[in-house]
């Protein structure tokens, strides 16, 4: 069993535990000489790692995903912490605590989330059409079960098994809280694409013992594979109207917002433009919360945050 975790390690100590690869790239010196950049993790976060002697039998130990053991001696490096690296040794992932590197939601349980969400479904849509459609979704037993334990992303947000839950259960809170406001939403089919909206996710992501993309998230993306889910539901309806079709997978093409950040293509009704505001928010907002729960409670303004390229100011810092 792991005793040392990422988020636990301090500049000077002496590291000998077992971590995943998350990311390693082999560099060059400018003498010529090869260097090796790894990022080590574990559930509570990663370890910028290197390592200068040896370097080609280093990097022969393992790929990303990987599980090895790192002995090395943590120092600073602008600014962040740094383990230079004396040995690193293969570990079978048989030989690992699955609970050791995947991160938990923390705020509800995955089945307690679920039956919010059917709730909600029960009690805010009442199109026929669609009741069909989350009938069917609810009676898919695959599903549900990876459902409730797919993450909401690798890195950016809600990064943690039932944090694809986590984050649809939200969205659906702030669809009431946002449109209402607004006249002229179709309130039920908006409802519904904040529900489906990320449902490729649960085939995106691997996530039996560290979070990364499998071959199919990686050559198709959630919303191609969210897409083709949502058109092999429909065709078991007889009679789904073809517009409502198209118009719940208008909402997945295009949450993201633009081409340049993964939609095919860009929102085109006004529950879409709300979908894509509503994603981004509660996206933005979480990983902005995980980002500042690691940092430093006593610090005035936070470390650089790479979303945003910038500090953040905290009013609620702890006294020294």
């Amino acid at each position: 069993m792991k005793q040392q975790f990422a988020a636990e390690i301090t500049v000077g100590i002496q590291v000998d535990d077992v971590f995943v690869i998350s990311s390693k790239t082999l560099s060059q010196k400018k003498n010529g000489e090869n260097y090796l950049n790894l990022t080590l993790s574990d559930r509570t976060g990663d370890i910028k790692s290197v390592a200068w002697d040896n370097v080609l039998e280093v990097a022969a130990v393992g790929g990303v995903g990987d599980f090895v053991r790192a002995r090395g001696t943590v120092s600073e490096y602008r600014g962040s912490l740094q383990l230079t690296l004396r040995e690193l040794s293969p570990v079978e992932r048989g030989a690992v605590q699955r609970d050791d590197f995947l991160p938990v939601v923390q705020r509800q349980s995955p089945d307690r989330m679920f039956e919010r969400l059917r709730s909600t479904v029960d009690k805010h849509i009442q199109d026929p059409d669609l009741r069909r459609l989350f009938t069917a979704f609810w009676a898919d037993d695959d599903f549900v079960d990876r459902f409730k334990q797919a993450p909401g992303g690798k890195k950016m947000h809600h990064a943690y098994l039932g944090g694809l839950l986590e984050h649809t259960l939200s969205m659906t809170i702030l669809v009431h809280n946002i449109a209402a406001h607004y006249s002229g939403i179709d309130m039920e089919l908006l409802l519904a694409g904040a529900i489906l909206h990320d449902i490729g996710k649960i085939r995106e992501f691997e996530y039996d013992y560290v979070i990364d993309y499998s071959d199919e998230g990686k050559l198709l993306t959630h919303i191609i594979i969210g897409c083709g889910m949502l058109d092999e539901k429909i065709r078991r309806i007889d009679g789904f109207p073809p517009e409502k079709a198209m118009l719940l997978k208008h909402m997945i093409v295009s949450h993201h917002g633009s081409r340049e950040f993964g939609s095919p293509e860009p929102p085109k009704t006004l529950e879409a433009v709300l979908l894509n505001h509503i994603d981004e928010i509660d996206a933005k907002m979480n990983g902005l919360r995980e980002f500042i729960a690691k940092e430093n409670p006593q610090e005035k303004w936070t470390g650089y945050n790479p979303m945003l390229r910038r500090q953040l100011f905290r009013s609620d810092r702890e006294e020294s």
